[in-house]
């Protein structure tokens, strides 16, 4: 199967290839689908929105979560032209607000369980039309199910360029409002033939199971494009992708290759029927989202025997460019670029760094994003040629790793010195009694100072282990890399994929 200039036309492969009838993918409540039932959706999806006046390059709003109504929905609309735009469903009413008229779409496909918070915003953008999936739609809307549901034959999809405007993802809003990253049709290709074929190896003969939902760039890849452009098996989860649902997936369905990001690792570790699971079906492990401690590393590995392959990755450049390989990976490190992109570390000037010196990751490769939508300023300020600003602090060691040290904006300077929280963290968490801990800097007394937030093990906490922790610190760190100050906490905020706020910790 090959991925072809068209992403839409992920799908027709497996009918090329006469794989119709193999199974593409599992539902939550484990339904398999064929390659030919999956075909005819996207076809009848595509027929509907096309009857529904959308056209080509119109925005189309999904906030769907893992059903196949996403990619029903994600490669019908790119088949007539038009652009689908992923939404986290978890966000507040007046994002997807935001998303509508940011997008200018035309239309929105929602899961009724959503339509309580989606509903109002559409009845208030009446250029915005409301289909409706997995549930009885109203009267007012079209029903994505009934498109669904009729076959409507072979429906070719528009011709298309590989730099033609594919899809939409937003980026995340915590430096302001969030961004609509255009990606092309290309860029799709460029995944799986850089990173999702020479780096994992996935072929006909996998099944794939991903924590990180579809309208994530990250479970884009795992879950729609990946497999679908190598012939393996996606396993869909719908609803929350808490440990035990996650420990049961691996359990029933017996995955070769498992998607997860760095909380839900920890979380399945500390989930006590973690050790029941056979594990023997998952030949690789992947991890992304934001940089995996070395500790989760060692455990998962000493407890299941599998290698994790933590790799950065990002909304702009659509999936992992920097990756540990099997069989040579360095825990703690996101390893080495992959085959097509290059990467360099540069100061703020935009100077490149002497080896070994902390500065930005600079990245570019086939998959970067054409522009942010309507974004000018930041479209300049993060795109310089071919090179796109991660806004990621890293240095490289002496073997060609590359070590993560936070985000630009995230480093503290603590009495003169730069400081990495990541390293603090690290080292935090190989203390037998921390299973989580963030470092932020905040100001105490007009002094900047180091914080620790941390969630404890099976210990209490004591006035004596906030100094036990400060020592361990100081053991093996430089005298100035401590937390001054250590609370403790159940849990983080996070973002829906599980990344830790941490500007909502200072």
């Amino acid at each position: 199967m090959q991925s072809g200039p068209n992403a839409s036309t992920l799908i027709d492969g497996w009918l090329d290839g006469g794989d119709g009838d193999k199974t593409v993918l599992i539902t939550s409540d484990d339904r398999p689908w064929t390659a030919n039932e999956l075909y005819r959706t996207v076809c009848g999806v595509a027929a509907g929105l096309a009857e529904a006046g959308v056209g080509r390059e119109d925005r189309v709003l999904l906030v769907l979560d893992d059903t196949p109504a996403f990619p029903a929905a994600f490669l019908g609309a790119m088949r007539i032209g038009a652009v689908p735009v992923p939404a986290n469903f978890l966000l507040k009413p007046d994002d997807f607000g935001y998303f509508m008229d940011d997008s200018s779409a035309v239309a929105a496909i929602v899961d009724s369980p959503f339509l309580s918070a989606v509903g109002p915003q559409m009845a208030v953008r009446p250029d915005v039309q409301p289909i409706v999936a997995n549930g009885p739609a109203p009267d007012s809307a079209h029903s994505l199910d009934e498109w669904m549901a009729t076959d409507v034959g072979e429906l070719a999809p528009v011709p298309t360029q590989s730099d033609d405007m594919a899809f939409w993802l937003y980026s995340s809003g915590s430096t302001g409002p969030p961004k609509g990253v255009v990606h092309r049709h290309s860029d799709v290709g460029a995944t799986v033939d850089s990173y999702a074929r020479p780096v994992l190896g996935i072929n006909d003969s996998d099944t794939v199971f991903s924590s990180t939902k579809m309208f994530h760039a990250y479970g884009l890849g795992n879950n729609l494009s990946f497999p679908m452009a190598t012939g393996a098996i996606s396993i869909y989860l719908t609803g929350r992708p808490s440990s035990d649902r996650l420990l049961e997936r691996v359990t029933r369905h017996r995955p070769s290759l498992f998607f997860c990001v760095p909380a839900l690792y920890n979380a399945m570790l500390a989930d006590p029927t973690f050790d029941d699971v056979d594990w023997s079906s998952v030949r690789l492990a992947i991890s992304a989202a934001e940089a995996l401690p070395p500790e989760i590393w060692r455990q998962f590995h000493d407890r299941t025997g599998i290698e994790i392959l933590d790799g950065i990755g990002s909304t702009e450049m659509l999936h992992i460019y920097c990756s540990n390989r099997a069989g040579a990976v360095k825990p703690g490190t996101s390893g080495i670029p992959v085959d097509g992109y290059e990467v360099e570390i540069r100061d703020p000037e935009g100077e490149l760094c002497k080896p070994g010196e902390s500065g930005e990751m600079w990245v570019s490769g086939p998959s970067a994003l054409s522009t942010y939508w309507n974004q000018p300023d930041r479209t300049r300020d993060k795109i310089r040629g071919d090179w796109f600003l991660s806004g990621d602090r890293y240095h490289q060691d002496a073997d060609g790793y590359y070590t993560y040290e936070g985000r630009v904006d995230d480093m503290m300077k603590i009495g003169g010195l730069w400081v990495s929280p990541i390293e603090i963290e690290n080292r935090l968490m190989e203390h037998e009694s921390v299973r989580e801990a963030a470092v932020v800097a905040v100001d105490i007394d007009n002094r900047s100072r180091i914080k620790a937030t941390v969630i404890l093990g099976e210990v209490a906490e004591t006035e004596e282990l906030v100094g036990e922790l400060q020592g361990w610190c100081k053991a093996a760190l430089q005298r100035y890399q401590y937390p001054h100050v250590v609370e403790f906490v159940t849990d983080f905020p996070r973002t829906a994929t599980g990344k830790i706020q941490r500007f909502k910790l200072r």
